[in-house]
């Protein structure tokens, strides 16, 4: 895809640029292609890139490929020169005051950690009694590791000392990251869960296995589902599932399927967004609780509603017995008619049988 600029805003939430790392050998996963690997089903690159979506300009050091979000390319010189080469020829195709620079195996980043790392970098004490803000904020694993490729560095000091360095040994190609980040101002945040990278596949297996956890689960489904369908929009959850549920009980299982898509097409008729979404729902969830309601009988109305169906039956004071009305059903009056707590008989409402379409209870 080609450069992607995001409409950037002042104040707090002040512009900033990418720079993802998704070049290496990969030794470690046998020479996969790392950051096409699937956790969740979707790419570790995607995910990464969903992380910092928010960036005036995103530049991904690696091969072109096809991803979720549009973005920059740019490779290291020579190919293959190691980290600081890859983040030097990133930086240089970017321009704001602050950057991102992140791996592109980190399948739990997201954007809350982003904003914290900047809001960090931005903060004028940061945590520093007072002090001139940093020059990078950085996470660290439960080991308390730098994770330098899950940062927010100021552009101008990360600069300056990538010249320096690249003039004190001829060039970039090979050396670490360490040389770079122990001679910058940075400031640590612990975070064991977002500092998660991937780089076996025993980490692979963790990471897959972790998402589909309870509380993970739905959030990464509709995550994903977002991304191979190309939205970007905010989903009430617990809105949409709560309609969900009010017709399936209310009205009949199948129709909590689709309710929700019927609600998903009316907003996008309606010029789409979050608002659109919500105000369709409301107005379906109404509908399905006032179908529900008219299989609630109100007092006085049962007894007229079973009469006008032919199938009440009356005392006979002469011979004690029970007889039918005029119209009644063959057989009713032999004691097999339910009463009025029983089940009633099959009719729209009744539980489907096997082979029907019927989804599971919502």
């Amino acid at each position: 895809m080609t450069a992607y600029e995001h409409p950037g805003a002042p104040g707090p939430a002040a512009p900033y640029d990418a720079v993802v790392l998704a070049g290496g050998a990969a030794r470690r996963l046998g020479g996969a292609d790392k950051p096409g690997v699937r956790v969740g089903g979707r790419p570790l690159l995607d995910r990464v890139l969903a992380a910092c979506a928010a960036a005036v300009t995103t530049v991904v050091v690696a091969e072109p490929r096809t991803t979720a979000r549009p973005v920059r390319w740019a490779h290291e010189d020579p190919p293959g020169g190691g980290p600081l080469a890859a983040l030097d020829a990133g930086l240089r195709r970017t321009s704001a005051e602050d950057v991102v620079v992140l791996s592109a195996d980190l399948p739990f980043l997201d954007e809350g950690t982003v904003r914290r790392l900047l809001d960090t970098l931005r903060g004028s004490d940061a945590g520093r009694g007072g002090a001139e803000r940093p020059e990078g904020v950085l996470l660290s694993d439960p080991e308390g590791r730098d994770q330098p490729l899950v940062a927010a560095y100021r552009a101008e000091p990360l600069r300056r000392e990538l010249a320096v360095l690249a003039a004190a040994h001829g060039g970039l190609t090979g050396l670490p990251l360490r040389r770079l980040t122990a001679a910058l101002d940075l400031t640590r945040i612990s975070d064991p869960v977002a500092s998660f990278d991937c780089d076996t596949w025993d980490d692979i297996a963790a990471a897959r296995a972790r998402i589909r956890e309870h509380g993970h689960v739905l959030d990464e489904w509709i995550s994903a589902v977002k991304d191979e369908l190309g939205i970007d929009l905010d989903v009430d959850t617990g809105g949409l599932l709560d309609l969900a549920r009010d017709a399936a009980h209310g009205v009949a299982r199948p129709a909590a399927p689709l309710t929700t898509f019927l609600v998903g097409y009316a907003a996008a008729h309606a010029g789409g967004g979050p608002e659109a979404v919500a105000a369709a729902a409301r107005k379906a969830a109404a509908l399905a609780l006032r179908w529900a309601d008219e299989d609630t009988p109100e007092d006085g109305d049962g007894e007229d509603t079973e009469k006008a169906a032919g199938k009440v039956t009356e005392r006979d004071p002469e011979r004690d017995t029970e007889s039918v009305t005029p119209g009644a059903a063959p057989g009713a009056g032999t004691g097999a008619a339910p009463g009025p707590h029983a089940p009633a008989d099959d009719g729209p409402h009744a539980p489907a049988g096997p082979g029907s379409d019927a989804a599971p209870d919502a």
